[in-house]
């Protein structure tokens, strides 16, 4: 569990954690491949929430005492079957209820890039597939019910981060 500020407050089991909506970290990574294209994953139907909701590449909880960047390269390779560098873009807070579960989380953002086809992990995701950001939201905006609250909620700051960067590296 953290606060507002992502200073650790101490440790709860994850169920616990969700079912009271204590504030608690989590990262979120987004993998795009050499065509600017992003990798989504649709969650598992056994998933505990949003099960069968497009996604983000990858997403999870850090266990205490452990770094971030670790344990997202770390799960990236439990769930979706690769690894690549992740560099953390932000992060944000945000808070919805998800039926008798409250995401609270301090969410870090993380990209990489990664051109291979993955080998999902069948627990954590039924279907993946490389998607054109344009067409993607496009598709967000006529289905907002197929995709996840967060996915939906900070894809647009992920795509605008990422031109920030770049333009920076041409001047």
């Amino acid at each position: 569990m953290v606060d507002k500020n992502d200073r650790i407050l101490g440790k709860a089991e994850k169920m616990a954690v969700h079912k009271q909506g204590k504030l608690h970290r989590c990262f979120s990574i987004f993998i795009f491949n050499s065509k600017d294209e992003l990798l989504l994953q649709k969650r598992a139907a056994s998933k505990y929430h949003s099960p069968g909701l497009w996604s983000n590449t990858c997403c999870s909880h850090p266990r205490p005492g452990k770094k971030l960047l670790a344990e997202a390269r770390k799960r990236l390779k439990e769930e979706m079957g690769f690894t690549c560098p992740l560099k953390e873009q932000f992060s944000f807070v945000y808070r919805v209820e998800l039926g008798d579960l409250i995401e609270y989380e301090v969410d870090h953002v993380l990209t990489g890039r990664f051109d291979g086809a993955p080998k999902p992990n069948k627990d954590e995701a039924d279907d993946w597939q490389w998607r054109d950001v344009g067409t993607l939201k496009k598709d967000i905006k006529k289905y907002p019910e197929k995709y996840t609250y967060w996915f939906k909620k900070v894809l647009n700051k992920v795509i605008l981060s990422r031109r920030c960067k770049a333009k920076k590296k041409t001047t």
